[in-house]
């Protein structure tokens, strides 16, 4: 099957066909992805002509027309077609099309988001993933409660509060509602702060029910991580970069947000240190362990595809860009499946990074200090004794003899 040597494209994207071909190998792309992505190029461009819109009518809903209409047109074709998500993002940083709209509220619930999120970086300080989470967690407490362009937010009341915490641990983690909380009280301050509500209704947040000391999950030993190590490819670039992750969390504890922003100007090889950027926006450096760093410097010399990107660790597949949190913690589900372990979250090993510290005879404020805890009693939480090993301790019961 040879490689057609050119994907006509005419109509009114035309003129971007030449420009989206070069990002799309700039991306690392190959040949063949080219130019199913130039094809979907075409295809979308004679869609336009035939309903006589232009480039900048092309919203989502007439995205998602184009979608059905292809896949009606031949049930055998893709629910998508090849390339269109990476053309349309394309598309919309050149401003050829419309930038979808995150928010489908109206224009006042809009502006209380963004002015909510500008508040929580410029006042707060927070990180953007913190921001993120926050502003969508307004999202679902606003959106029934915003009407028009009323200068208060009369319908924000104690029982509205907690309807919402109710309804949203009836779905979620406690872990989850614990911090659906959080935002929704740094929301009610905002609110009393910026004077859309008289008074503040974060004292009306209820608490949700957890206990910092219950039974943990199995912590993985020594052997499970061995197996979990074992099973990365060492020929593969997949597995190369796999490993080096793996003992990233492993040895160091670092948390799936600080392993996915890494960047290669990060590791000092001639000092041995690693800066890492954690929660609160801190950013510290950490002496890198022999293993850890010749693992990262086998993966960059032998697996580290050459890209734009100047993230640590990379997508094995284009495009060529930094994995995400969720990327990573992945990399963990995957080395469980092939080790034969039952699947564990990627932050049980920042447990277990812990708990092989504290069996050295680390004190509690040396694992703190790994782990770039800002308070101890967050660190004893990580620091939980197994029931077999107190057995050891435990002095027989007195059977017979004087009571």
């Amino acid at each position: 099957m040879t490689l057609p040597r050119r994907v006509h494209v005419s109509g009114p994207l035309g003129p971007y066909a030449a420009g989206f071909r070069a990002e799309l190998e700039r991306l690392g792309y190959s040949p063949w992805s080219v130019v199913f992505a130039l094809q979907s190029l075409a295809g979308l461009s004679r869609w336009l002509v035939a309903r006589g819109l232009r480039p900048a009518d092309l919203s989502s809903a007439e995205l998602e027309r184009f979608v059905r209409e292809r896949r009606g047109s031949d049930p055998r074709r893709r629910t998508t077609p090849r390339g269109l998500p990476v053309l349309v993002t394309y598309l919309r940083e050149l401003d050829v099309i419309p930038v979808a709209t995150r928010f489908v509220a109206d224009d006042r619930l809009a502006r209380l988001l963004d002015e909510f999120a500008a508040f929580l970086i410029e006042e707060r300080g927070l990180a953007r993933g913190t921001v993120w989470y926050y502003r969508t967690t307004a999202r679902r407490f606003l959106q029934p409660l915003v009407v028009g362009d009323d200068a208060g937010l009369p319908q924000v009341s104690v029982s509205t509060v907690r309807s919402f915490v109710i309804a949203e641990s009836a779905c979620r983690s406690v872990g989850s509602v614990k911090n659906t909380v959080t935002a929704l009280r740094a929301l009610l301050r905002f609110l009393h702060v910026r004077d859309y509500l008289d008074g503040s209704l974060a004292d009306a947040v209820p608490a949700v029910a957890g206990w910092r000391h219950r039974p943990l999950p199995g912590i993985p030993g020594n052997g499970e991580i061995a197996a979990l190590l074992g099973s990365c490819d060492g020929g593969s670039a997949t597995g190369l970069r796999d490993r080096a992750i793996m003992l990233l969390l492993t040895r160091l504890g670092l948390r799936v947000g600080e392993v996915a922003a890494l960047t290669v100007d990060d590791v000092d090889w001639r000092a041995g240190e690693i800066l890492v950027c954690g929660k609160g926006n801190r950013c510290e450096r950490l002496p890198l362990p022999d293993d850890v760093g010749c693992a990262i410097a086998d993966y960059c010399r032998n697996g580290r595809r050459r890209s734009g990107s100047r993230g640590l660790f990379l997508h094995a597949r284009a495009p060529y860009q930094a994995l995400t949190p969720s990327a990573v913690s992945y990399v963990v589900t995957r080395a469980c499946r092939r080790a034969g372990l039952p699947t564990v979250g990627a932050h049980r090993l920042r447990h277990a990074a812990a708990d092989t510290l504290r069996r050295a005879g680390a004190p509690l404020f040396e694992i703190g200090q790994v782990l770039r805890h800002a308070h101890p009693v967050t660190t004893a939480g990580y620091g939980s004794v197994a029931a077999a090993e107190l057995s050891m301790v435990i002095m027989p019961w007195p059977v017979g003899g004087a009571r």
